[in-house]
């Protein structure tokens, strides 16, 4: 973020009807220093700037559902190799970091001119949207940041355990310090929760933020803290407003599930757009393979077998991601995450039935037609938490969720160790290992600020 000296907004755009075709429009207009709210309003519509390739990925590649063949590792550089294996790296702009802190840049400013511009009865409406939209973009990449650079969530030790940078100026002058995991997940929750006062429950596209996806948002964050009954809360409220599946037999959003890009872009599931990061791409779909395990758990009658993977020489590789592209990760909000989140809350709080007729509805839409749908059954609480949490990793796999429930599992007594291994050697990463924080950019410690 210290390399953005001078930020040139593209404004003037028109929003369309459709999210393909806003994103395809050419724009025009001068770039200029935005002065009206159609200036604020281009500027947070930079789909581009705002929503691809912009959520953090280190985490992803960090994770359990892939992994490496010799072959593959023995292509690398040194650099990847060490990010494969849990070890401290030297990197540099561009990276997670500067590419998350460029919406967190934007979000800043538009806060700071929008009030100098007066709320009157005739732009009330968008005055309330640009600032709403600006509270929940800062408040998206903040915890996509303090989930992959901060340790995990533990109520007794994230009031000193370092998180991020809480950028809340477009002012580079302003010296950046390290907050607490905790005030990171505070201002994350104020920010979230304040934009809903002023979002529309559904937004033109999804690309743009609304009171669904903050209702969503926070129900992501309250379940990384381990709050169940605000988790649950949350994804309720979410559901209330959005909360359509796509049925994998047969669907107007569904491309083929044979297909190597079976899902349409911007489908009826998703609530708000984003993708990963490229990152350091070593789970790639070119590279990662599927855990043979996590792949062997599905059933021949799961639909998702085909629908999410393709063979690749022995293994399979994935390609189920819902920004219909082959190598483009979804890394957004949609409502299978949010059934799934009620799910589980209901589960960990003793809600044993709600807990599985949320868990059958969604993989019902995942099942073939052609045979009986057998309903998950539990005994006890223990179990039914254990099945939800294993359809979970099934369901949301390559979406840069696996790093942080691992992080959660482990703050409660999982005890889930990571293990990969190269010439014989087997490389393991113990839970709650302090690489949990993952190794802040170079450039970025030479600034003055501590790293993991």
């Amino acid at each position: 973020m210290y390399r953005f000296s001078i930020l040139l907004i593209l404004v003037g755009m028109n929003i369309l009807s459709g999210c393909d075709k806003y994103l395809d429009k050419k724009s025009d207009a001068k770039l200029i220093v935005p002065k009206t709210v159609d200036d604020l309003q281009g500027m947070l519509d930079d789909g581009a700037t705002m929503n691809l390739m912009r959520t953090p990925s280190y985490g992803e590649s960090e994770a359990d559902d892939f992994f490496l063949l010799p072959t593959t590792l023995s292509g690398f550089n040194q650099t990847l190799r060490d990010v494969y294996l849990w070890k401290s790296i030297d990197y540099r702009f561009g990276n997670d970091w500067s590419d998350a802190y460029l919406p967190v840049y934007n979000s800043n400013l538009c806060l700071e001119i929008l009030p100098t511009i007066p709320r009157d009865d005739l732009n009330s409406k968008q005055w309330d949207n640009i600032k709403g939209s600006a509270l929940f973009f800062r408040s998206y990449y903040f915890y996509c940041l303090t989930t992959t650079f901060g340790l995990a969530y533990n109520p007794a030790t994230s009031e000193r355990d370092l998180g991020i940078v809480l950028r809340l100026s477009s002012d580079f002058n302003v010296k950046s310090e390290r907050a607490t995991v905790k005030k990171c997940l505070d201002r994350v929750i104020s920010d979230i929760e304040e934009s809903l006062l002023l979002l529309p429950n559904v937004g033109e596209n999804t690309l743009r933020p609304s009171r669904a996806a903050a209702f969503a948002l926070l129900s992501r964050v309250k379940l990384y803290m381990g709050d169940y009954a605000a988790a649950f809360k949350y994804a309720d409220e979410c559901l209330k407003i959005k909360s359509s599946l796509i049925d994998y037999n047969s669907d107007t959003d569904l491309l083929g599930i044979d297909l190597n890009v079976p899902f349409k872009r911007f489908n009826k599931e998703t609530i708000f757009y984003t993708e990963l990061n490229f990152g350091f791409s070593i789970h790639s779909t070119s590279r990662g393979k599927i855990d043979t395990l996590l792949y062997n758990s599905y059933s021949a009658d799961d639909l998702r077998k085909k629908a999410f993977f393709r063979p690749n020489g022995q293994y399979q590789q994935f390609k189920g991601s819902y920004a219909s592209s082959s190598t483009t990760f979804f890394s957004g909000l949609a409502t299978d995450e949010m059934i799934l989140n009620r799910a589980e809350a209901n589960a960990y709080l003793g809600n044993i039935e709600a807990a599985l007729t949320d868990l059958n509805l969604l993989r019902k839409k995942r099942w073939k037609n052609s045979v009986p749908f057998i309903p998950v059954t539990a005994i006890g609480k223990v179990d039914a938490l254990s099945k939800v949490r294993e359809e979970r990793r099934k369901e949301l796999l390559m979406r840069n969720i696996r790093w942080a429930d691992i992080k959660r599992y482990n703050v409660e007594g999982a005890g889930i160790t990571l293990k990969r291994a190269l010439n014989g050697v087997i490389y393991s990463l113990e839970p709650n290992s302090k690489f949990y924080a993952l190794p802040l950019p170079t450039d970025i410690i030479e600034q003055g600020l501590q790293q993991n």
